[in-house]
């Protein structure tokens, strides 16, 4: 082939290839799959510090009514990342043998103690999303009991608190202080027979604060399900 033909070849394929970039640049652009999702990284830098003051926050339940940490000073507070079709939550809410699931029990345990706060931040049309009705009747088929179940949508709250995985916690002092943050034990798995073996982080974090002494652990890796923002 003379050097006269291969130039043409050349520019061809040069501009096939711009138009294949250009393509896939489209599609990235228009792939909103992940759209306004946080990083993993992202989440980790927003994370307030455990030991400092906890990020202050007004968020309205499936009921119409507002909470704010302000509010709930003086009180512990509990607040709890969950997600109904999340395998490591439905882990911990499943019933054994007609006794109350794991959560439930703490729910129950504490009542009277801690404000306890169940949070959805699932956004529309990602696993987890629910209606209000729907968030309501699923909290009473599980026999779960918090306070209340805030329906973060926008994702404000998780991001706030740095929430990547659910079930995730965050534990507050009654002088407003993140006490404890991360997973609810230390068998990150979906397995319910886990947890009869498992190291319950969040009740020993709220026996040693209820009783006014120091939490031995502060702060754990979360596991389970990536948060659907």
């Amino acid at each position: 082939m003379s050097l006269s033909n291969r130039f043409p070849i050349k520019r061809v394929l040069v501009g096939v290839a711009a138009i294949a970039l250009a393509v896939v640049a489209v599609a990235a652009a228009n792939d909103d799959t992940d759209s306004g999702a946080p990083t993993i990284a992202d989440l980790s830098a927003a994370a307030p510090k455990v030991g400092e003051p906890a990020p202050a926050f007004t968020a309205v339940d499936t009921r119409g009514a507002s909470h704010s940490l302000e509010a709930y000073k003086g009180q512990w507070v509990v607040l709890e990342w969950v997600n109904h079709d999340c395998p490591y939550t439905k882990k911990h809410y499943r019933s054994v043998d007609g006794r109350p699931g794991n959560t439930q029990a703490m729910q129950r345990d504490y009542a009277k103690r801690v404000v306890w706060l169940s949070v959805v931040s699932s956004a529309p049309g990602k696993q987890g999303f629910t209606t209000a009705a729907e968030a309501d009747q699923l909290t009473q088929e599980k026999g779960a009991a918090p306070a209340a179940v805030i329906r973060d949508t926008s994702g404000t709250l998780g991001r706030l608190y740095g929430a990547r995985n659910t079930p995730q916690y965050a534990i507050i002092d009654p002088e407003g202080v993140l006490r404890y943050a991360g997973a609810i034990d230390d068998k990150p798995s979906s397995k319910v027979k886990d947890i009869a073996g498992a190291t319950n982080y969040v009740r020993a974090a709220l026996d040693a604060g209820l009783a006014g002494n120091p939490i031995a652990v502060t702060q754990t890796q979360p596991y389970g399900c990536d948060v659907k923002y």
